[in-house]
C-alpha cells in the first residue's frame, strides 16, 4: 500500500501519548484493505478545520483514497484494538473487526483525536467477517452523531463518508462504505474487560494511565499528590477513575433522556472512557412517549429500553469496577467493598442530575419538593396521550398555554396550573424561563421516518439531497422557524419506523 504524503495537515500523536504505546496485547497492527473506486460522499469541513486539517486537500479525489483506505499517512502506525465485551448481558471476545485506528491527530487546541477509519476490510479481530461496511449505515452514523454534537450531547463526530464502489453483501447486496469516524480515544469498558480476562495486571494499570492521561488531566493532577507519597496510590487511582467515568456516564445518560434518544445497543464494548456516545447502529429518537420505547430489531426483550438506560449504565459499570479490583486491593474482598458502594451511589447520583435536568426543562430555577412530581406527572399524561415527547415539551416554551388535542384535556389543564404556580416562585422572569426551556428542549430532532427517507433516496437512488437538507436543519436544533415544520412532524401512521437494525 502507498503511502500518503502532505499537505494534510496531520499532527500525529506524542509516541507517550499514542494508543500504540501500550502493551501489545491491547492491539493488532493492520492496514485498511484498498476499495475499488473511493468517492467522497460527505465531507464534514467545519470538524476538519477544528481538528487542524487541511479540509480543502483532503476533501479531493486523492484525500479519497487515503479515507477510503486505499493509502495511509507516512509516518503513521495503523492498527485494530482488542477488546471484549457482554452483549446482551453474555460475555464475548470482541475487537475492531472492521475499524482501523489510522492515527491520532492533536489538534490545534492541544486536544488529541482517534482518527479511525470504519468499514476498512478485515483485522485480525474479524471473526469471520467481511470486514466492510454499507453506504445507509454509515451515513446513519453521520447524520445522526453529528446530530448529537448539535445538540450539545457528548459524542464521536464523523470527519467523511467514502463510497467504495464495490457491493456489500447482507440480506441483499448494498452500495459499499468506509466511515471516518473521530473521538477523544476508541477506550470502552471493554477494552478493560479484555485486559481483566487475560489477568494482565500490569495492562489494566497502563490502561488506567492511559485513561486518566487522555481524559482526566484534572484528575491526573489531583491525585499526584498521593501518587507521589501513599503506597496505596494505586487502589486509590482505580477507585477514583470509577468514580470520575460514572458521572460521566450519567451526564451522558442524562442528556439522552432529555431529547429522547434510545442507544439501542448498549453493551459493554459501547460504553466509553471518556463519555462519549459511541455505535450508532439500532439507535433512534421517541416520537410519542412512552418509557419501554424499544427500536432495535435483536432486543426482543427489552432490555435497553428507553427507561431502562439508567439501570443498563449502572450494570455496565459495575462490570468496569471488577475489572478494576486487582488494582484495588490483592485481597478480592477488600476491594469489593469500596467498588460496590461507589456503583450502589449511582441511582442517587443519576435521580440528582436527571432532576436538574427535567428542572431546565420545565424552566425551573431553585428546587422545590414537589418539582419531581411535577415533572414525572408531565411524563405520566404523556405516556397516557401517547404525546410527542419533543413537541410537548417545545410547545410548552411558548408564553401562552397549548390548545387544541391533546391539551384541551381536563388533566393536562390542571397540570398546567400547577406548573404556572410553579413558576410564579421562581427567583427569575418568565422570559428567563422560556429562554432556559428553549436551550433545553430541541425543536429539531432527527426522527427517524426521515432518516429513513434520507438513507433510503442515497443507497437506492444516488440522491444525496435528503441527506444534505437534514443535515443542514440538524445542524440548528434548537432555532424554530416555518421552515423548519415539516421537520419537526410526527410521522403519520403509514411512516412510523417501527425497528431499526445494526446494519454490520
Amino acid at each position: 500500500m502507498s503511502n500518503a504524503s502532505p499537505p494534510y495537515g496531520f499532527r500525529f500523536a506524542d509516541p507517550e501519548n499514542s494508543y500504540a504505546s501500550l502493551p501489545a496485547s491491547m492491539f493488532a497492527h493492520c492496514e485498511p484493505t484498498a476499495v475499488k473506486a473511493p468517492v467522497i460522499t460527505l465531507f464534514n469541513t467545519a470538524l476538519a478545520t477544528s481538528l487542524g486539517l487541511d479540509a480543502a486537500a483532503l476533501n479531493t479525489p486523492e484525500g479519497a483514497m487515503l479515507l477510503g483506505g486505499n493509502t495511509v499517512p507516512a509516518g503513521s502506525t495503523p492498527l485494530a484494538q482488542a477488546y471484549a465485551g457482554h452483549q446482551f448481558g453474555h460475555p464475548n471476545m470482541l475487537g475492531d473487526g472492521r475499524a482501523i485506528l489510522l492515527f491520532e491527530q492533536r489538534a490545534p487546541d492541544g486536544q488529541l483525536y482517534d482518527i479511525q477509519l470504519k468499514g476498512a476490510g478485515r483485522t485480525p479481530y474479524s471473526r469471520g467477517g467481511d470486514g466492510r461496511a454499507g453506504l445507509g449505515p454509515m451515513l446513519r452514523e453521520y447524520i445522526i452523531s453529528e446530530a448529537m454534537q448539535a445538540l450539545g450531547i457528548a459524542t464521536t463526530r464523523s470527519l467523511a463518508v467514502v463510497s467504495t464502489g464495490e457491493p456489500v453483501q447482507r440480506e441483499t447486496a448494498l452500495p459499499g462504505a468506509v466511515l471516518t469516524r473521530v473521538a477523544t480515544s476508541h477506550v470502552r469498558v471493554g477494552t478493560f474487560q479484555f485486559a481483566a480476562s487475560r489477568e494482565d495486571k500490569a495492562s489494566l494499570q497502563a490502561l488506567v494511565d492511559f485513561v486518566i492521561a487522555r481524559h482526566y488531566l484534572q484528575l491526573k493532577l489531583q491525585l499526584q499528590p498521593q501518587l507521589a507519597s501513599d503506597s496505596g496510590s494505586a487502589s486509590n487511582t482505580a477507585l477514583v477513575l470509577i468514580e470520575a467515568v460514572m458521572d460521566r456516564q450519567i451526564d451522558l445518560v442524562v442528556d439522552w433522556m432529555r431529547v429522547g434518544f434510545i442507544h439501542g445497543v448498549l453493551n459493554t464494548d459501547n460504553v466509553t472512557l471518556s463519555g462519549e456516545t459511541i455505535d450508532y447502529g439500532p439507535c433512534a429518537f421517541m416520537d410519542s412517549y412512552h418509557p419501554e420505547t424499544v427500536f432495535s430489531s435483536i432486543d426482543h426483550q427489552g432490555r435497553y429500553a428507553y427507561a431502562n438506560q439508567p439501570a443498563i449504565t449502572q450494570w455496565n459499570l459495575a462490570r468496569f469496577a471488577e475489572t478494576l479490583l486487582p488494582l484495588i486491593a490483592d485481597d478480592p474482598e477488600q476491594a469489593v467493598a469500596p467498588a460496590t458502594d461507589l456503583i450502589r451511589s449511582f441511582p442517587q447520583r443519576y435521580a440528582e442530575k436527571w432532576l436538574a435536568m427535567m428542572r431546565r426543562k420545565l424552566g425551573l430555577f431553585g428546587e422545590d419538593p414537589a418539582d419531581e412530581a411535577l415533572a414525572t406527572d408531565l411524563l405520566k399524561w404523556m405516556q397516557s396521550q401517547a404525546a410527542d415527547y419533543t413537541n410537548t415539551f417545545r410547545d410548552l416554551s411558548s408564553e401562552t398555554r397549548p390548545e387544541g388535542a391533546p391539551y384541551d384535556s381536563a388533566d393536562f389543564r390542571s397540570w398546567y396550573d400547577r406548573w404556572q404556580a410553579r413558576l410564579a416562585k421562581n427567583t427569575k422572569p418568565l422570559a428567563s424561563s422560556l429562554c432556559l426551556m428553549r436551550n433545553s428542549n430541541p425543536a429539531i430532532i432527527p426522527r427517524n421516518h426521515q432518516v429513513e427517507k434520507a438513507l433510503d433516496a442515497a443507497s437506492s437512488q444516488n440522491d444525496l439531497a435528503p441527506t444534505q437538507q437534514l443535515l443542514a436543519v440538524l445542524a440548528t436544533p434548537y432555532e424554530d422557524g416555518p421552515d423548519k415544520a415539516a421537520f419537526k412532524a410526527p410521522p403519520a401512521p403509514e411512516e412510523r419506523v417501527c425497528q431499526t437494525f445494526c446494519g454490520t
